[in-house]
């Protein structure tokens, strides 16, 4: 759990600095959006590989 806060935190300061010094951001917000969800999805893929893996071949054993 402790990681998602230090990263939501990261992101909350990072848009700070992004609007105080008016810096508009470097994708249009859907594209942003669309890639975040894929780097989420992605980092969820492979620990469910790995669980998927594991339980099929304790299941064939």
């Amino acid at each position: 759990m402790e990681p998602y806060i230090f990263s939501l935190l990261a992101g909350l300061l990072a848009g700070t600095i992004y609007s105080v010094i008016r810096v508009r951001s470097p994708a249009p917000p859907i594209v942003a959006l669309i890639g975040l969800l894929g780097m989420v999805i992605g980092a969820q893929l492979i620990p469910m590989g790995h669980q998927l893996v594991a339980s099929t071949s304790l299941l064939s054993k």
